[in-house]
């Protein structure tokens, strides 16, 4: 049957099978621990842990994900409950670029791919440290304002209200709060969503396993077609790129390093299960490139881009891509 495929095919395949053997375990793990926090760990308790001090919020933000193993893919919702509620958003921020990257699932992945060795994961971890630390600290002390669309402010806040008040969820539609249609339905729906937090802290234990189960079958599909589909273009350029065509594009640890941030961006895989698609390069591309392209793509790519533009401002989105790609590119030019 396969017999009149090109060989050429036939490589890519076995390339792509081989890739998602790797990768899928650790996806698999990561889904299911991100089902557990889900269930069980309130984003309150995150939210009582934060420092007053800008500087000290910025450092647990970035450390605090080690605790948390969230995936790129769902992590800019989480950091925008986190601070709707009361977060600081220098400490969000730091926490949303390190989360999908210091947590232990990530880092034994990294170890894995790169051959049972700690020369990569720790660079990585270092990197994706200093990247929030700038970042952070940058938002804390020169971006004035607040990072949040208005309107997630004014619906959790009002949602809140409404929500210690005890208040029905209808009577927020009818309120007269000068807020229109579409803002009275959010209010309500934010105040359905603290229900449904409180609603959870309530349930039976086996309805919290059961709930996991579901959030992380619902995970691994949403990320799973990001893994399959940065597999096969990793997969294709091995087997239809000439090795001596991306050396001589990726010449240079500059035009490397930017070449593995830009591939990083465009694939968009989950930092889960990237460093196996990293490591696949490791003949091609220098160690510096390598871990730009582990750093950036878990703060950097196209689909966390969009929640990013979805739910910060502008002004804001570019201000975190532009301190993001900006210290990402420094730092693995010194490494």
């Amino acid at each position: 049957m396969f017999q009149h495929l090109p060989d050429s095919f036939l490589q890519m395949n076995t390339i792509f099978i081989s890739i998602m053997i790797e990768a899928l375990p650790f996806v698999l793990i990561g889904v299911f621990i991100a089902g557990f926090i889900q269930m069980f760990i309130s984003e309150a308790f995150i939210a009582k842990i934060m420092p007053k001090n800008r500087f000290l919020a910025v450092i647990v933000g970035s450390v605090i994900g080690v605790l948390f193993p969230s995936c790129e893919c769902g992590i800019v919702p989480i950091v925008r409950n986190l601070i709707a509620k009361g977060v600081p958003l220098h400490a969000g921020i730091a926490f949303m670029l390190t989360a999908p990257i210091i947590n232990p699932v990530v880092l034994f992945s990294t170890y894995v791919a790169f051959g049972s060795t700690w020369e990569i994961p720790l660079l990585r971890v270092a990197g994706s440290l200093v990247v929030a630390m700038v970042v952070g600290c940058a938002i804390a002390y020169f971006y004035k304002g607040n990072g949040l669309k208005e309107k997630f402010m004014l619906y959790e806040t009002a949602g809140e209200k409404k929500a210690k008040e005890q208040q029905p969820v209808m009577a927020i539609a009818g309120m007269d709060v000068g807020i229109s249609t579409g803002s009275a339905h959010t209010l309500a729906h934010e105040h359905e969503h603290h229900h449904h937090e409180h609603k959870a802290e309530a349930m039976p234990m086996k309805s919290k396993v059961w709930h996991t189960l579901q959030h992380a079958v619902d995970e691994f599909f949403s990320v799973g077609k990001f893994l399959v589909f940065g597999a096969l273009i990793a997969a294709a350029m091995q087997t239809y790129i000439k090795t001596s065509t991306l050396v001589s594009i990726g010449h240079g640890p500059v035009l490397s390093i930017l070449l593995m941030m830009a591939l990083a961006f465009i694939l968009s895989l989950c930092s889960e299960a990237d460093a196996f698609i990293g490591a696949s390069f490791r003949s091609v591309f220098s160690t510096q490139s390598i871990v730009a392209f582990l750093v950036f793509g878990p703060m950097l790519d196209i689909k966390n881009l969009m929640m990013m533009m979805a739910t910060f401002k502008a002004k804001f989105v570019a201000f975190i891509v532009v301190g993001v790609t900006v210290t990402v590119f420094i730092y693995a030019l010194l490494i």
